[in-house]
């Protein structure tokens, strides 16, 4: 990465730990795994300022495993464009219908 930092990014796909009230996920799904993940970029901006955090996506996966959508549930504004736009490029393992995962990623410069 730019100037020896590099980014880790930890994801943790959870049936339910970070919803928030009220949100229902599909019933009689596990967690669907991640076949081909995409690191997100570590913004130029987000680097100049010393922003680390996490940022949490609620995302939306068809069943052929491509990711339909994916919304910011939280996460520092700098970090969450980097985190929505490589997301949307992962592709899950295949189900018999669409699924609705939260997923974590967490910017740290090293």
């Amino acid at each position: 990465m730019h100037r020896g930092r590099s980014l880790i990014v930890a994801l943790a796909l959870s049936a339910g730990l970070f919803m928030p009230a009220g949100t229902a996920q599909t019933q009689g799904h596990a967690d669907r795994k991640v076949l081909d993940r995409i690191a997100p970029v570590y913004p130029e901006l987000a680097k100049r300022m010393h922003v680390i955090g996490v940022v949490k996506l609620e995302v939306v996966i068809r069943a052929n495993g491509n990711v339909k959508s994916a919304k910011a549930l939280g996460g520092n504004p700098v970090l969450i464009g980097s985190a929505t736009d490589a997301v949307r490029k992962w592709k899950f393992e295949a189900a018999t219908e669409e699924t609705t995962e939260v997923i974590q990623l967490t910017f740290e410069p090293h």
